[in-house]
Formats: structure tokens, C-alpha cells, sequence
């Protein structure tokens, strides 16, 4: 059985071995969903082919002791706090449960769930959020929309810009994103600023990592124990309204602009499934040396992760007509200028107090090349040039009705194929 890349070692789950599906043996994400209907309490559940294993059924059926008590409870916080340890060791029984030829796989089929009767939530409680700003060539090309003589601030090659987020209009994959109103600068000078609904609605293309073991307040996390506090990664859009953004963001950052919605994935891939698609961290040789709190060899050797990453657009017209959704960009994570390790010790380098399911935003995820943007401010070059879509239909930035998919996936020819399901968000009308 081969699934886009390396032979698999295939499942009783016969769909986890089709060509391309994201979710392997090889994967095995860990989600929260409930029953499509139901009033059950929510249930953790690890993602295999189409289906779900549910591990509260799972441990009725081989015994409370296999399963960590934190997955039957429904606490995927309460697991990842555990740390990298119970993590895989869980994950060698899972795969020995699934695996083609297993013993159980008649005992166990009891306990999967199809994915089209679940209802995915939150994977887990987010206690905090923080964005950063991971992409050099977006932050270059934004900066060359907001201030030209300056694109790229002097500090970005030397320290991981972030801000902190909002945790709480984070939602999950299917959110209906209501048009943020804001204030937006007037047209001309000598005019008050105005207050309305937001007129260019746009998308960030990123990848979120969670938070796995916390750290005290007061004790920095080093570069030497950072993987050790990732738990793994989810697709996120950290949607963004650009008016009010262009008029707030000076003198301190991002704040409404940003806070009204944000949308991820519903599964978490774990770092132990992206092992094989760890490539070399590089940046170029003519840049500032990172100082050596955020520096180590096992960071420069392999802190890049091969991710593709995609933006796909479907208006409300392309719907009813039953037009698929339009590829508009293609990136990849592996173009981060700081990564997931770096930002982690980064953000704990103060002494700030990451916690069991915090999420740390990679920001917009954009590549070299214009059709690897990952934002519509520059794939319509701060809305200068419009996209014309397959429905004859523009865009410059997002309508009432639009519909985002994002989706990622890790390929390489020594690995099997694993995706990290889709990310999908529609707009729909400001409430003023």
C-alpha cells in the first residue's frame, strides 16, 4: 500500500490507506468532536482515514490503564501537559492497535466514529494566543504597502515580532465569521476618521503550534528543551480587517483588527508525525547571527518543517453554481525566518508562563514568489490588482459569502503523505 510517497505500513482502517488521504497510520492527530445531534459531552478522539477513534470507548474496551485517563476524561490539556514521553507511548499503542493485521482490529472497530457524524470542536481550552510574524517575505512585501521608505524594520532579523491575541473568538473549522465595524481613517486629511463596517476583509495563511508542558512563572524555556514543550501543529487564519488595521496599528500593533475572529483546523498533528519532513533551518549567510539564547545546532540541523501550504476561495456565486473552490496561493512553512522552537523560547524568555494548549500563530506564511502569498493584501498588491476568479467574478479582498479554505500537508519521497485536514471559514454580514 502506498500513500503519495513511501510505502505504508497500512491499517485495518481501510481508508486510512487510500492515495492521499491525510490522515494515515502514519498521522494519527488528536481532535475533540461529539456526536453530529448529540448532547453527549465532548470526547477526544485521534483521526484515522475517515474515521475517529474515540478514546473514551476505546478505554472501555481495552481497559482504563492503556488509555491516558486525561484522553477518556475528554482533557486533551491534561495530555499534553504530560509531555513528550506519555506522548509517544501513546502513539506506539495506537499504531499497534490500527495497524494491518492487529489482532484487536475487530474488538476495537466498536470505538471508531465516522468523521461525517461528528461535529469537531476546539481540540482543546486555549488559554492564550500570540501571533508572530515568522514570514520574511510578507512581512517585507507588507511593509513595502505601509511604509515604503522602511519595509523591513531593523529589528526583524534579530528578534521574533509577536503580539498577543485574543483566545476567545478563536473558533473552530466551519465558523461563520461575522464582518468586523471598526474605525478606518477618512479619505482625506482634514476629515475625522470614519466608523463602519470593514472594507477589506482578508485572510493569513499560518500554521499554529500548540503548547505541550508549561514552564513556571519566572523560568525561561532554552533552545535546548524547546521541542521538548511543543506538543504539534494546526492550520490556522488569523483573519484580519486591513482598514482598521492600517489606521490602529501605530503605535502599538494589532488590536481590533485582529481580534474579532480567528479560525483553525480541529486536528492537531503531533510533532512525532512531522519527524520525517524536518528539513534544515536556513536563512542567508550575509544576515545577523541569532543570538545565542534562540540558537542550537538541532535547530539549525532540522527546527524547518516541509509543509505546503494552500489558499482556496469560493464565492457565494461559484457555490450555488456548483463551482469548486479556486486555488489562489501556494506556500510553504518551511520558509519561516524563526521557528516554532525559536518563538516558543522566545515568548518564555522574560519569564512569561506558557501553559498546557496556548497557541503560538507562525503569522502569514508567504514564500518568494507572488503566487506564494498568503494574504490577499499581496496577492492584489494592497487591493491595486484585482483577481479575476474561474466565476468571472473579482476580488481585491473578501465579500459577504466568501468562503476560505485553507488546507496543508506534508510530502516527501521518503515519507508517507499527511495532512493536516482543512481550515474553512465563511464571511457573512456585519451586524451594525
Amino acid at each position: 500500500m502506498t500513500v503519495t510517497g513511501k510505502k505504508t505500513q497500512g491499517s485495518w482502517v481501510e481508508s486510512a490507506n487510500r492515495a492521499a488521504i491525510d490522515f494515515p497510520i502514519e498521522n494519527l492527530p488528536y481532535g475533540a468532536f461529539r456526536r453530529r445531534g448529540s448532547n453527549e459531552s465532548v470526547r477526544i478522539g485521534v483521526a484515522i482515514g475517515d474515521h475517529i477513534l474515540d478514546c473514551a470507548r476505546l478505554a472501555e474496551i481495552v481497559g482504563r490503564d492503556a488509555v491516558p485517563s486525561a484522553l477518556v476524561d475528554g482533557n486533551l490539556n491534561g495530555f499534553m501537559a504530560m509531555g513528550p514521553a506519555a506522548r509517544k507511548a501513546f502513539r506506539a499503542k495506537l499504531t499497534g492497535w490500527l495497524a494491518a493485521g492487529s489482532p484487536d482490529a475487530a474488538r476495537l472497530a466498536p470505538a471508531l466514529v465516522a468523521q461525517s457524524e461528528a461535529e469537531m470542536q476546539l481540540p482543546c481550552t486555549i488559554g492564550d494566543y500570540t501571533d508572530f510574524y515568522a514570514s520574511i517575505h510578507h512581512a517585507t512585501a507588507v511593509g513595502k504597502l505601509f511604509r515604503p521608505d522602511a519595509p523591513l524594520l531593523p529589528n526583524y532579523k534579530w528578534v521574533p515580532i509577536g503580539y498577543h491575541g485574543r483566545g476567545s473568538s478563536i473558533g473552530v473549522s466551519g465558523q461563520r465569521v461575522v464582518r468586523p465595524v471598526g474605525q478606518v481613517k477618512a479619505a482625506t486629511e482634514s476629515s475625522p476618521p470614519e466608523f463602519g463596517p470593514c472594507r477589506r476583509l482578508d485572510i493569513e495563511l499560518e500554521v499554529g503550534g500548540f503548547v505541550a508542558v508549561g514552564n513556571a512563572l519566572g523560568s525561561p524555556i532554552p533552545m535546548a528543551q524547546a521541542e521538548d514543550h511543543l506538543f504539534g501543529v494546526c492550520i490556522l487564519n488569523d483573519w484580519s480587517a486591513r482598514d482598521i488595521q492600517a489606521w490602529e496599528y501605530q503605535p502599538l500593533g494589532p488590536f481590533l483588527a485582529k481580534n474579532f475572529a480567528s479560525t483553525i483546523s480541529p486536528w492537531i498533528v503531533t510533532k512525532e508525525a512531522l519527524e520525517p519532513f524536518r528539513v534544515p533551518y536556513e536563512r542567508p549567510a550575509t544576515d545577523p547571527k541569532t543570538l545565542p539564547y534562540i540558537t542550537s545546532t538541532v535547530n539549525e540541523q532540522r527546527g524547518g518543517i516541509n509543509m505546503v501550504l494552500e489558499f482556496y476561495l469560493q464565492t457565494a456565486k461559484m457555490r450555488a453554481s456548483g463551482q469548486p473552490p479556486q486555488l489562489l496561493s501556494k506556500s510553504n512553512l518551511r520558509y519561516a525566518y524563526w521557528t516554532m522552537a525559536q518563538i516558543l523560547t522566545h515568548h518564555a524568555s522574560n519569564g512569561c508562563n506558557l501553559q498546557p494548549g496556548d497557541l503560538m500563530g507562525s503569522g502569514t506564511m508567504s514564500g518568494p514568489q507572488p503566487s506564494e502569498a498568503g494574504s490577499l493584501l499581496e496577492l492584489t498588491l494592497g487591493g491595486k490588482q484585482p483577481i479575476t476568479l474561474a466565476s468571472g467574478e473579482t476580488r481585491t479582498f473578501l465579500e459577504d459569502g466568501d468562503a476560505v479554505t485553507l488546507k496543508a500537508f506534508c510530502a516527501s519521497d521518503n515519507a508517507v503523505r499527511i495532512g493536516l485536514g482543512e481550515c474553512v471559514g465563511t464571511i457573512v454580514a456585519a451586524t451594525q
